[in-house]
């Protein structure tokens, strides 16, 4: 009896060790104040514009547990040529240091992570650059992919975060970037996670839909600079905790009379249209593309949506991402690139396609 009680006292130990790493966030201090006065939290939750189940189709129906376990036990199990590439992707190493400020490019360094140049400033999104314990046990980087570190990026004047999933909120890679950051802009709650992870009040700006942040008249630009956070479809949880207590989002940045917009991750619905009607011709969309099932339509931009969501947003220029790093979903792990492609070719869609690491003009 002593030799068990003393086993499970040093797995809870052990545990305890585990959920106390930074990465996982549970013991920072959760602002509520503005969370709990936003309209978009209610019945104790962040929700979406529309009713968004997260499973859907046959994993909802009366075996939903089995039908979930059997379907988490194909993910866990299927390691073949269809979910991952049994030879290194093409990629390009590209001194981002020397990049000049005086002109628009983006580099991906695949899934959702990108940095670009707009109107002279640097903006990195949803960086996942580090490969460190826990998230390395999550995400398994294809060949050739994993070819940039926090320390390959130059200053960056605007890090924006879209959402807390391990795929998109890095802790090692924003604990390594914290020095070289001038501001991250980010989604009620994700705050929190900064101020823990050692990033000052000063460095941050968290919004709620809708809300926007003119960098131009709080002096941290001397022209137009705004950023929007837009509403998105989708979900939140780190891994521990009650669901949708920080919230998700797009966001568009305007400066210099041109526009991004992040698409940040979400399945299809009436926003696409609503952010055309608002903000007119926009210069460049990332789009999420990759990493979608039937069960989880409404969360993620399946293959039949994505078509939908490019015609109703109109952007001139459409790059996709949320691929060809991880295998997060069952499909073939190259059919995003083939989708975007039938999609761009049908209706005549200027889709900027480069491999990770190279520099494209937009």
């Amino acid at each position: 009896m002593l030799i068990i009680i003393s086993v499970l006292l040093l797995l809870a130990g052990v545990g305890v060790a585990i959920l106390s790493h930074p990465a996982f966030g549970l013991w920072r201090h959760v602002s509520t104040e503005r969370i709990q006065a936003s309209p978009n939290y209610y019945d104790g939750m962040f929700q979406n514009q529309e009713p968004t189940p997260q499973f859907t189709g046959d994993i909802n129906g009366p075996d939903a547990k089995h039908r979930r376990w059997k379907m988490l036990k194909r993910f866990m199990a299927d390691k073949d040529s269809v979910r991952i590439p049994q030879t290194p992707i093409e990629a390009v190493k590209t001194d981002l240091k020397a990049l000049p400020t005086d002109s628009d490019w983006m580099v991906w360094f695949g899934h959702s992570s990108y940095l670009f140049c707009l109107g002279g400033k640097r903006f990195l999104v949803d960086p996942v650059l580090k490969p460190e314990f826990p998230s390395s046990l999550m995400l398994k980087a294809f060949p050739g992919t994993d070819i940039y570190r926090p320390e390959d990026l130059p200053p960056i004047d605007v890090l924006i975060v879209t959402h807390e999933h391990w795929d998109h909120m890095d802790y090692a890679t924003l604990r390594n970037l914290r020095e070289r950051v001038k501001k991250v802009v980010c989604p009620l709650g994700i705050a929190d996670y900064l101020r823990y992870w050692r990033y000052s009040d000063e460095q941050i700006v968290e919004l709620d839909w809708y809300d926007s942040f003119d960098f131009e008249r709080s002096g941290l630009s001397t022209f137009d600079l705004y950023v929007t956070c837009l509403p998105s479809r989708h979900f939140s949880n780190r891994l521990l905790g009650k669901r949708n207590q920080t919230l998700w989002a797009s966001f568009m940045v305007e400066s210099a009379g041109r526009k991004v917009y992040i698409g940040g991750d979400g399945g299809y619905d009436k926003r696409f249209s609503e952010i055309h009607e608002r903000f007119g011709a926009i210069d460049l969309a990332f789009l999420e593309n990759g990493q979608y099932n039937e069960n989880w339509r409404y969360i993620h931009t399946t293959p039949e949506d994505l078509e939908k969501v490019i015609l109703d947003l109109q952007a001139k220029q459409v790059f996709t991402v949320h691929h060809d790093k991880f295998a997060l979903s069952v499909h073939p792990w190259d059919e995003p690139d083939s989708v975007a492609h039938e999609i761009a070719v049908k209706h005549s869609i200027r889709l900027l396609d480069a491999p990770i690491g190279a520099v494209v003009h937009y």
